[in-house]
């Protein structure tokens, strides 16, 4: 009989005894059953009453882990109707054997059939008695669908292992691949039933291969008799998983499934699955090859596939189960020789771009459609044809061949893909950057040197040296000769266009050396641009010989009375605004206001906001305050985490992990009942404050909200009543003021520049920002040069374009090396802080920065930095604690001055969205890509648009993470900077990476491994990663990269936590030092052996943090195994991170030491006091245990900076010369200390005390000092007070009693120094 429709009638609302009754004793071959079963769980899903409930959650998971079950019977049941006994049993005849498996299979499938009637008829009667009911009873029906489930799950553990294991071993798999497939995907979803997430990864790697290629075969129409070895395989791995799983342990019915039991289970399934499922074992190696085999000699053609199975990107998912074995293979073999490593890596490459055409199919014609289908086959078979062996020690030559040719097919695809692009060659419509050209002609003439002292030149390049040493001789010649009219080609248009001739050929030739050693054929490309280098070299003689002299300008010198101070703190003529910003902000109305100052740009309306926001007068007043920078471009949520950050001591990771509704109600209740003062620097539209204004409380407390905008309008937009404060531009006599303050200091200025330098100030026309500019100009100009400087500064208007000129003219007077060094920040994000040490990295790597006798390139890079800074075109955001700069950004103004001259001089293209590539604006070719919004990035296409691509920076929100498989990795070849940003692979490694072997700077986000392959990359400087909490473990290959410089983990969250890369140290003796590793984040293991090893094969290290792994923490204290760190002559800072029950050995050379979590007696703290040249001592997080630290005479002689923070100390005694030459101490979260040594009050060279959350008897010792300081004439001590004493005591009133006893004392709001090395 038929079953009704549930799109008729529901499944219970007729009688169904009479039905169940026929269809009991019907044949068991009937699956009628199951879909019986299917439509009553539908009816449940459709009961209004449950979707309203409280058990609506708990019950949608029982009737989901019920379809799956009952799913997985159904399976059961198909494939013991449909399978067939094997016929080679000896113990019975042929017709006992037949008659022996049809009773076993008919008896399993009525047991199956049972089992689900008996659900049916239990769940009708629930449903019933529910819909029948005065008051419906949900408690009924949980307990229902909770004996259907376990009954299901002991028939499981039971029958089903006991059945199927026999049939599953002993029969052929039935000639029905969809059967197999689907046999696949439901003990995958039953697996997730019993395993947590983390576990089920592995084992989808492992099944879906399988999956995929009966598919692929199944659909291009191969027979079934030919995938039945293909089928009787996965039959043996399911028989195997089965008898694994433990179906009772399933995580929604068991009452206590222990964790152990769910892990154990999952590592028995893992080992099964890596046993059987082997592709690298030879029988399983032939079954898939023979079924590739059969998939490509089938007529059926892709476009016919992919048209037929539009909607299951059947190729596609074999392509990616292709990718993930050859990515095991990368990952899992250090002992790769150079060449079959490059031609894996080449062959990823060539797959993956099948992947992506796929992906794209109706880009495609049907003929590439077709051939795609074939080399889908041929690159399947190529690559299960590879053994260990073959991969250890060398491919066999017919191997080799299969490579060459299905790479010449690959590279034909390409190629004719590439004609939908704009671009169909690197070479065309070729933009060379113009900024700095002969530096970068510098940077190519050592990376040739270096190419010809190779050892491991590659045979596609050593037929071309003798070309090749013949460019780099012209190119000498002609650099020399352009050095001699660099000044000269400027009024002379033939030489200008000669020395354009040159720098093109430079840039082309470079390409075409650098394209040649990734593998494409560029010889006779090569050869025609080194003759044209040859004709340009004689044209240079030609040249010269018509000139006998050169002409030379006036050198301009910096004049050693000049100097530009590094902060851009002096605040002139701007008492009145701050008095009268101040008064708004702390009197008048109760309801909560709007304060906006407003004026055009560089009118200093931030330098305003912050002088008034850290006011103690305004400090004390508002009982939260928080800061955030709007900008052009923002989001909600990251103003929301600004906000949040500026108020609270949590991270900013804290905040990032949450999303925009819990961020928002955050800030609600933190302002709740509060009065506050929040600053919106940089407003540009009212969006943004109607954004947030809703969020914002008004408790008629006298809440603030001061804001900064351009635009003049903005604030009668936001609140029509509110009276805008117009900052005024400076008079002539102030501007006059401030310029001699950035120049001079304190001292007057000379005379003979009195003069000129008024009429210059007077030229600026009241903007605070360009008297900042000019006096970085005037700072690097010789004292002649200043009517020059005047007569360029009187021609301009007053308004932006204006702010643009001077930058321009600040622009023209740096030195060459300097501009491509101030451009590269428009590489960044607005306003962004940028941390310094990165930034150097970036530009060694870019090429901007070249060897100075007796420095290192970082120090030169430093050097830049701190040139830039004097011209004040670059700010100091943050300094380190030994004077240096840590963290930097630039004016938004300059900002915009950067990426309008970056365009103009081909030297950064910048993208702001991804939604249409192929209508972006500007050069073709561009050497630098900066991607602003990674949302709608796809990378591959980079590949095609920028093939001569040098440095890709990626910038995305954070909260946005973009599928990798949706990025399509695949990189532009010749990249040598790669940023990914906030890309995050996780466990993964970007594959694609390890082909760009000109690759010398790499930032990846939250990577956990790093494959053996990465000495394919050996030219790498710069290893980054950031993320939280990471412990990479390093391939031996990492000692094979002898370029290597800078290995670095970039945590999110605390900088205490173990995060480090792990060297593996069983054979160090094998491979060579790193003898250029400048910066290293390491974990080492317990033994202090392994260590010593370990850095004796690191000579160059000047920065290393050190860490333990977070299990290690020896019971001792005696520090009796010692850490020796002395072997390392150059090192200059230390941070040694939870190594409890350690001694260290400190090297003399030692400037800066971090200590935290060591637990380290004090006695031990004498043999750090020893270190002559030791100026930053950082003890932190109970570094040192015990109460008392007793100082001896004569410790610590150079010691500048002294940081204490959560120490148990109580006692601290020192001598009047312990610190002889201190200039900050910061002192905590040190609740028990009771006094800071008196002997600090004799200390000459104090500059400023920070004490936070400690003692009132601590205060008190602080104000002694402070007065001892006085009599002695240091009046400039300042002091920072801050926190809560003595439980509830605040000491608000005490800071703001001290002033009038110490004179200048500032109240910041700053927290203590973030412990950055």
């Amino acid at each position: 009989m038929d079953i009704p429709s549930t799109s008729n009638t529901g499944c219970f609302d007729f009688a169904l005894d009479d039905y169940l009754h026929s269809y009991h004793t019907s044949s068991s071959n009937s699956t009628s059953c199951f879909d019986l079963a299917f439509d009553c769980l539908v009816e449940f899903d459709c009961l209004a009453e449950l979707k309203k409930s409280y058990y609506s959650g708990n019950i949608g998971r029982f009737l989901k882990y019920l379809r799956i079950k009952v799913r997985l019977l159904k399976i059961f049941f198909l494939y013991a109707k449909k399978c067939r006994r094997r016929r080679n049993c000896e113990a019975l005849l042929e017709h006992d054997q037949e008659d022996k498996g049809n009773i076993i299979s008919e008896s399993l499938r009525f047991r199956i059939q049972d089992v689900i009637i008996k659900m049916i008829h239990d769940l009708q009667s629930t449903y019933l008695l529910y819909k029948h009911s005065g008051e419906p009873d949900l408690n009924i029906v949980h307990s229902a669908l909770t004996r259907s489930l376990e009954n299901i799950i002991v028939f499981l553990e039971t029958d089903i292992k006991k059945s199927c294991s026999i049939i599953f071993f002993n029969y052929y798999s039935p000639g029905d691949p969809r059967l197999v497939m689907d046999l696949i995907e439901s003990l995958l979803e039953t697996l997730e039933c019993h395993l947590f997430g983390h576990h089920m990864e592995p084992i989808r790697q492992k099944l879906m291969p399988l999956r995929n290629l009966i598919r692929f075969a199944t659909v291009l129409g191969v027979e079934c008799e030919q995938l039945i070895d293909l089928l009787t395989h996965v039959a043996v791995v399911a028989a195997h998983l089965i008898s694994v799983c433990q179906f009772v342990s399933d995580r929604l019915t068991a009452t206590s499934v222990r964790v152990d039991t769910i892990n154990q289970m999952a590592f028995e399934i893992h080992q099964m699955i890596h046993k059987k499922i082997n592709p690298l074992d030879p029988q399983t190696r032939e079954i898939y090859i023979h079924v590739l085999a059969a998939s490509k000699k089938q007529s059926r053609s892709l476009n016919a596939l992919v048209l037929e199975e539009n909607e299951h990107p059947v190729v596609v998912e074999f392509v990616s189960s292709l990718l993930d074995y050859l990515m095991d293979l990368l990952g899992s073999y250090a002992s790769f020789q150079v060449l079959v490593k490059g031609q894996m890596l080449k062959l990823y490459q060539g797959i993956k771009y099948l992947s992506i055409l796929l992906k794209r199919e109706e880009k495609l014609g049907d003929k590439i459609k077709d051939l795609i289908g074939v080399v889908v086959c041929d690159a399947g078979i190529l690559i299960f044809s590879l053994s260990v062996n073959e991969i250890k020690e060398g491919l066999p030559k017919d191997t080799e061949i299969g490579l060459f040719h299905l790479h010449r097919v690959l590279k034909y695809l390409m190629a004719e893909v590439a004609h939908n692009y704009p671009l169909t060659s690197p070479y065309s419509s070729f933009h060379y950057p113009r900024c700095n050209e002969l530096c970068c002609m510098d940077f190519f003439l050592e990376n040739l040197k270096e190419l010809g002292r190779s050892d491991e030149a590659d045979d596609s390049i050593v037929f071309l040296l003798d070309r090749i040493q013949m460019v780099q001789e012209d190119l000498l010649f002609l650099r020399s000769f352009l050095e001699n009219i660099k000044d000269q080609r400027y009024h002379d248009g033939k030489l200008q266009a000669f020395w354009s001739h040159v720098m093109e050929a430079t840039y082309k030739v470079e390409l075409l050396i650098d394209s040649t050693l990734v593998g494409d054929n560029c010889q006779d490309s090569l050869v025609a641009v080194a003759n044209d280098i040859n004709c340009l070299k004689i044209k240079a003689l030609e040249i010269q010989n018509g000139q006998t002299q050169r002409v030379n300008k006036t050198s301009i010198q910096i004049p050693t009375q000049l100097t530009a101070t590094t902060h851009n703190e002096d605040l002139v003529g701007l008492d009145d605004a701050v008095e009268t910003i101040t008064h708004r902000l702390t009197r008048g109305s109760k309801q909560l206001d709007v304060v906006p100052i407003v004026g055009m740009p560089g009118l200093g309306k931030t330098t305003l906001a912050n002088k008034v926001y850290t006011a103690p007068s305004v400090r004390s007043h508002f009982h939260v305050c928080g800061w955030c920078c709007v900008s052009q471009t923002y989001s909600t949520r990251i103003l929301l985490v600004q906000l949040l950050c500026s108020i609270s001591s949590k991270s900013t990771d804290g905040f990032l992990e949450m999303d925009e509704n819990d961020l928002a109600l955050q800030l609600k209740q933190v302002l709740l009942r509060t009065r506050y003062l929040l600053v919106l620097d940089d407003l540009w539209d009212v969006e943004a404050w109607n954004l947030l204004e809703k969020l914002l409380p008004n408790d008629v407390n006298g809440s603030r909200i001061l804001f900064t905008s351009r635009f003049q309008n903005l604030s009668l937009q936001s609140k029509p009543d509110i009276k805008s404060y117009h900052l005024r531009q400076l008079t002539d006599e102030e501007s006059w003021t401030l310029l001699q303050k950035k120049l001079f200091h304190k001292e007057n200025c000379p005379p003979t520049l009195s003069k000129v330098g008024s009429r210059i100030a007077k030229s600026c026309r009241g903007l605070p920002l360009t008297i900042v500019l000019v006096a970085g100009i005037l700072a690097n100009t010789a004292q002649d040069c200043w009517e020059e400087v005047a007569k360029c500064l009187s021609s301009s208007v007053l308004d932006n374009e204006y702010c643009m000129k001077t930058l321009e003219l600040s622009y023209g007077h740096l030195p060459d090396y300097l501009k491509p060094c101030l451009l590269y920040f428009g590489a960044f994000k607005e306003d962004e802080v940028i941390n310094v040490r990165r930034l150097l990295w970036r530009w060694i790597s870019e090429g901007f920065v070249q060897q100075t006798e007796g420095k290192s390139l970082e120090e030169v890079a430093y050097d830049h930095l701190m040139s830039l800074i004097n011209r004040s075109l670059v700010l100091v955001s943050r300094q380190r604690t030994r004077g240096g700069v840590q963290a930097c950004q630039i004016h938004d103004l300059v900002y915009e001055f950067c990426v309008e001259k970056s365009n103009e001089e081909s030297f950064l293209h910048i993208i702001d969205s991804w939604k249409d590539p192929f209508s972006l604006t500007g050069p073709s070719n561009p050497h630098r890509v900066y991607v602003h919004n990674t949302r709608e990035l796809k990378i591959w296409e980079l590949m095609l648009i920028f093939p001569s691509l040098r440095s890709l920076l990626l910038f995305g929100d954070n909260y946005c993470e973009p599928k990798v498989e949706d990025l399509g990795i695949l990189l532009p070849k010749l990249l040598r900077v790669l940023d990914l940003g906030d890309l995050k692979f996780y466990e993964s490694f970007p594959m694609e990476v390890l082909l760009l072997v000109h690759l010398r700077h790499l930032a990846l986000c939250k990577t956990r491994s790093i494959p053996a392959a990465i000495d394919n990359l050996s030219r790498l400087e710069t290893l980054t990663v950031n993320g939280p909490y990471l412990q990479i473990v390093l391939p031996d290959a990492i000692w094979n990269i002898k370029t290597l410089s800078n290995l670095s983990i970039e945590p999110h969250g605390t900088k205490d936590y173990t995060h480090g890369f792990i060297f593996r140290v069983g054979n160090l003796e094998v491979y060579p030092n790193l003898d250029h590793l400048n910066t290293l984040n390491l974990v080492i293991d317990s033994s202090s052996k392994s260590l010593q090893k370990l850095l004796t094969k690191l000579p160059s290290i000047r920065r290393l943090k050190c860490a333990g792994p977070v299990n290690l923490y020896k019971t001792t204290k005696n520090c009796d195994e010692i850490l020796e760190f002395d072997c390392l002559s150059q090192l200059e800072s230390l941070r040694l991170i939870r190594l409890r029950g350690y001694g260290f050995k400190f090297p003399l050379n030692l400037k800066k030491l971090v200590l935290s979590w060591n637990s380290q007696p004090w006695t031990e703290i004498s043999k750090i006091g020893k270190l002559p040249n030791l100026e930053v001592l950082k003890l932190l997080n109970y570094s040192f245990v015990g109460e008392e630290w007793v100082m001896k005479e004569g410790e610590f002689p150079n010691l500048r900076v002294l940081e204490l923070l959560e120490l148990g100390i109580r006692n601290w005694t020192a001598f009047s010369d312990s610190f002889s030459r201190l200039e900050k101490l910061v002192v905590h979260s040190c609740p028990y200390l009771e006094k800071v040594p008196s002997c600090l009050g004799e200390c000459e060279t104090l500059e400023m005390i920070e004490v936070k959350w400690c003692r009132m008897s601590v205060v008190n010792s602080i104000k002694q000092i402070q007065q001892e300081q006085i009599d002695m004439g240091n009046e400039d001590l300042k002091i920072v007070l801050e926190g809560r004493y003595e439980y509830d005591t605040s000491i608000s009133s005490e800071a703001e009693s001290i002033p009038s006893e110490a004179g200048e004392i500032s109240s910041e709001r700053e927290s203590i120094s973030s412990h950055h090395t």
